[in-house]
Parts: C-alpha cells; sequence; structure tokens
C-alpha cells in the first residue's frame, strides 16, 4: 500500500472530523468507536461471510440476498452510516452480527480483522477502500462485488487514474456482479479482465415486500380521514420546500393527506419548523400512537422514522420520490412502484441510471422539473383516480418483468459460500 495513501487517510480524516462533528455531531458521533474498531456489539463472529452496505439502500440489497442465503451460513453486515447500521440491526435481526466499517487505517483495519476473520467480504455496489482490500488480499481472503455500478459522475475521474485504480481498487476483487452492460464497459475499460465481470442485473428489482405496520397505518388512516395520501419519500435539503409548495398548489389538506419523510434524522427537527412555519398543522410520527386527540385536522404526517416508509407506499395515491429534485443523484423508485403506486421525479437520477431508463421507456412514471410541476402531477392525481391507477400498474409491471438478477448474483456467489462451508467444517 502506497505511504502516500496511509498519509492521506489519516491527514483527510483529521482535517475533516471537526467538521463532521460540528455539522453532522448527533448523527455520527456514535460511530466513531466502531469505525475505529474499539468497540463492537455482542461476541465476535469469526469466519463468516461478510456483507457490506454502506448506507440503507445497500443494506436492502444486502438483506435481499441474505434471505436467499444459506441459513446456518454466518453472516457479518457493516455499515458505513449510522442511519445504515439502524437499518441492518432491523433487518438482520437474530441473523448477522452487525458492526461499523473501520476506517482505511492500518490500526482500525488490522483489529477488525484480527477479531472477525471473516472468510469472505461481498461489497454491494461497492465501496472499495485500498488498505482494506491490500490487507484482505494478503490474507487471502477472497473479495467479490455484486449489484455493482460504476456512475456517471466516478467513471470519468476513475478513467483518468487508470492505472492506479486497477492496481488498488479492481485487482484486489476476484468477481464483479454489475447491474448493466454500461457497468461492465466501464470496468473493462479501467482494466479488468472480462472473464471476471458478469452482469447480473440490479437486486433492487428483487427487494422483499416490507412488512406491514399495522400502528403505523391507522395513524395515517386515522389523519387522512377519508383523503387520499401523497407520499414524498427520502427527500433531501432543499425539497421539502417545493415538495410543501406542490402539496398547497394541487389543493392542500383540503384534498389530501401529505405524508412526508426526510432522508436523514438529524433533519427531522428542522423539516417540522419549516412545515410549521410555512403554516401547515403537522403530526409527527414520533407524537404517538394514532388514538390521541392531536391527530385530527393535521395537513400533514411527518415520518420522523425510520423503516416505515416503504411500507406507507401501499396505500398511497402516488409518491414523489426525493433526492430527484435536489442534485443528489436520486433513491429508488421500485419500494412504491411495486404496489401500483403512480411515481414523480425531479430530474437527477444518476444513481439509478439503468432504473430509471427502464422507466422512461415504459412511460412508468413522471418525470417533474420543479415544484410547479410536481403540483400538477399531484393535483391530476387527484382529479383522475383510475389514470392514476394505471401510471401505477405500468410501473408495477416493470418491477415484474426485471426479476431474475436474485438468481444470477446467488449463482456469482457459490465459490464465496463453499468457502465459508469449508472454514466451518
Amino acid at each position: 500500500m502506497p505511504r502516500w495513501y496511509r498519509i492521506g487517510v489519516a491527514v483527510a480524516l483529521g482535517a475533516l472530523a471537526p467538521w463532521l462533528l460540528l455539522a453532522r455531531g448527533r448523527h455520527y458521533r456514535a460511530s466513531v468507536a466502531g469505525r475505529f474498531a474499539r468497540r463492537f456489539d455482542g461476541p465476535p463472529l469469526r469466519g463468516a461471510l461478510w456483507l457490506h452496505a454502506v448506507s440503507v439502500g445497500e443494506v436492502g440489497v444486502a438483506a435481499t440476498l441474505a434471505r436467499h442465503l444459506p441459513e446456518d451460513l454466518p453472516l457479518l453486515v457493516t455499515t458505513v452510516t449510522p442511519t445504515g447500521q439502524e437499518r441492518a440491526r432491523a433487518l438482520f435481526a437474530g441473523r448477522a452480527t452487525i458492526a461499523y466499517l473501520p476506517f482505511d487505517l492500518a490500526g482500525p483495519v488490522e483489529r477488525f480483522l484480527d477479531r472477525f476473520a471473516p472468510r469472505a467480504l461481498v461489497l454491494c455496489e461497492g465501496d472499495y477502500w485500498p488498505l482494506l482490500l491490500a490487507r484482505l488480499s494478503a490474507r487471502g481472503v477472497p473479495v467479490a462485488v455484486v449489484n455493482g455500478r460504476l456512475s456517471d459522475r466516478s467513471f470519468p475521474r476513475l478513467r483518468r487514474a487508470r492505472r492506479l485504480v486497477r492496481r488498488l481498487l479492481l485487482e484486489p476483487v476476484g468477481r464483479f456482479g454489475v447491474q448493466t452492460a454500461a457497468d461492465q464497459d466501464r470496468l473493462l475499460a479501467l482494466g479488468t479482465p472480462p472473464e471476471r465481470v458478469t452482469v447480473t442485473g440490479n437486486l433492487k428489482f428483487e427487494t422483499a415486500a416490507p412488512a406491514r405496520r399495522p400502528e403505523v397505518e391507522r395513524l395515517v388512516e386515522e389523519l387522512a380521514a377519508g383523503r387520499p395520501v401523497l407520499v414524498a419519500g427520502s427527500t433531501m435539503a432543499g425539497e421539502e420546500e417545493q415538495v410543501l409548495a406542490a402539496f398547497a398548489a394541487a389543493g392542500g389538506a383540503r384534498r389530501a393527506l401529505l405524508v412526508l419523510a426526510p432522508r436523514h434524522p438529524e433533519r427531522f427537527d428542522g423539516v417540522a419548523a419549516l412545515a410549521r412555519r410555512a403554516g401547515f398543522a403537522l403530526r409527527r410520527r414520533s407524537d404517538g400512537g394514532a388514538g390521541e386527540s392531536a391527530s385530527r385536522g393535521s395537513d400533514l404526517l411527518l415520518l420522523d422514522s425510520l423503516g416505515e416508509l416503504a411500507g406507507l407506499y401501499r396505500g398511497a395515491r402516488g409518491a414523489f420520490i426525493g433526492g430527484t429534485l435536489a442534485p443528489t443523484g436520486g433513491h429508488n423508485p421500485i419500494e412504491a412502484a411495486r404496489f401500483g403506486v403512480p411515481v414523480a421525479v425531479g430530474p437527477s437520477m444518476e444513481n439509478f441510471r439503468e432504473i430509471a431508463e427502464s422507466f422512461d421507456r415504459a412511460g412508468a412514471w413522471q418525470r417533474v422539473e420543479d415544484a410547479a410541476a410536481l403540483g400538477r402531477c399531484f393535483a391530476a392525481w387527484l382529479d383522475d383516480a383510475a389514470a392514476a391507477r394505471a401510471l401505477g400498474a405500468r410501473a408495477a409491471a416493470l418491477v415484474e418483468s426485471n426479476r431474475g438478477a436474485l438468481e444470477r448474483t446467488l449463482a456469482l456467489l457459490e465459490p464465496l459460500v463453499a468457502e465459508v462451508r469449508r472454514g466451518a467444517t
């Protein structure tokens, strides 16, 4: 591992730490000890298949995969973000050991590997760390990537440093399962041998239906009081103002209940204050059960909880997918589309390029460029329920037609599963 890389990571971490603790300290402070591999929960699980998932979306991919692996196969799951960690603990309760990925520094990486001694690593979608990959290679631990992708934004940067990227990031990976032929072409352009790359498809089309949450469904039903429900899910900074303006333009609480679900927990209080300043009667999910009198007369429900959004799409008249009006690359529309719910997205879907192209080709969602367009979309869905259902039906049919990635991914991972089983005997 080049000395300049080790020094660079240490310097960058030292420089960023004060800013992270000041700006997002409440979000990240609890993860610091885990990221330095100084604190772990529970007894060590040695010799497991290690699934790494950066955050919430990748944890969903890992959970889909894990449901179809042998039940007696030991699993270790790591995340980078605290929201991903919380989601992993919910989805893998009783099935896997959960930990934070260590910082890419020699001490944390060695402590982590000494504690867990994983037999194989599966990176969900990517997240390549040079020192970690080098240490795994030195220990003879095979690495695979599933649901891999190279975004429009990252590929030009990687191509400029092609030789370094190939040596530090790609050579330690024994097999790549990628989402699209375009992702395959990009890996080949970076120097990956063709025999290491397989187009397996997108596992996000394979996610299992979320469990029903009766208490949340009852709360929404009481708040709606017979009105249709519109959901704005995984919204990012700068989007809530646009969603609230669109909701008001479509008739507001007179015509529907809005369920607003910001992506990051540290923004819940700020979004609540924003909605109140805009004049909306707000109910927060954290305020308690559905039977309280405070639930009546609400314009919107702020979903300040984790793990409950996906199930609420089931009963919506329509959904806006956040991270798409803000230039952040988008979020997964499949959680809503699987239920036949009409979906609206903004122009930013770079992180879900192939999914977006599929939805565009099938006419399976509505593209909106700003708050005014989103308001017209909301109004159209409220005016014409049959047309909204027809749009949602095209989305559900598209999701169903893209099944198959799971079977191909499991076939790709058979050698790694066999490696873990050999270590257990």
